[in-house]
């Protein structure tokens, strides 16, 4: 693989309760393409993955939200799983930063459960997007147009519907990460 995003430096913000899959692979995807990853969690130490409903493995946490800010990153990962980006939605600190990406114009990708958050960062209106099935009226009633699609990008954000589509997930996230979407 080229290293298409070498001298970027990502965010991926989870907490407790993230899809193992849904972390792993991309961080495994930003790394081979020449990506330096922090994991960005609300606490320091480590947090815990699942596989659905099971627990999965911890990841060890590289820097907290106290520790970071938007200028640091050069786009953000946000993963699913029900757990992670509800318990997100309640941090004030991670929807500030997720918002602060934004108004930065860097690029965020999110999947499954991940675009959640989003609506509490005010990011959703008037964007193209597509989720988990279930979160498709709270897009909705937030402003977004929500489309069954594997991966939808929509100028610097993408999303993705499952781990499914963590391969098309993870290559247009590449994408536009790089500028080339």
């Amino acid at each position: 693989m080229t290293r298409t995003l070498a001298g970027k430096h990502i965010a991926v913000l989870a907490t407790d309760g993230f899809e193992q899959v849904e972390l792993s692979q991309p961080v495994e995807a930003l790394r081979a393409a020449g990506a330096t990853v922090d994991i960005v969690a609300p606490e320091a130490g480590e947090i815990q993955g699942f596989e659905h409903h099971d627990k999965g493995d911890k990841v060890a946490v590289d820097k907290t939200l106290d520790a970071v800010s938007a200028g640091d990153y050069d786009g953000l990962v946000l993963p699913g799983g029900v757990i992670n980006p509800d318990a997100l939605r309640l941090e004030e600190k991670a929807i500030r930063f997720i918002a602060a990406l934004a108004d930065a114009d860097k690029p965020i990708a999110a999947i499954c459960h991940g675009p959640w958050t989003l609506i509490d960062a005010g990011l959703v209106k008037g964007r193209r997007m597509t989720s988990w099935p279930s979160l498709r009226v709270d897009l909705e009633n937030a402003g977004a147009e929500w489309v069954d699609e594997t991966v939808v990008i929509d100028g610097k954000l993408v999303t993705s519907r499952n781990p499914d589509d963590l391969p098309a997930f993870c290559d247009g996230m590449i994408k536009v990460f790089a500028g080339a979407a």
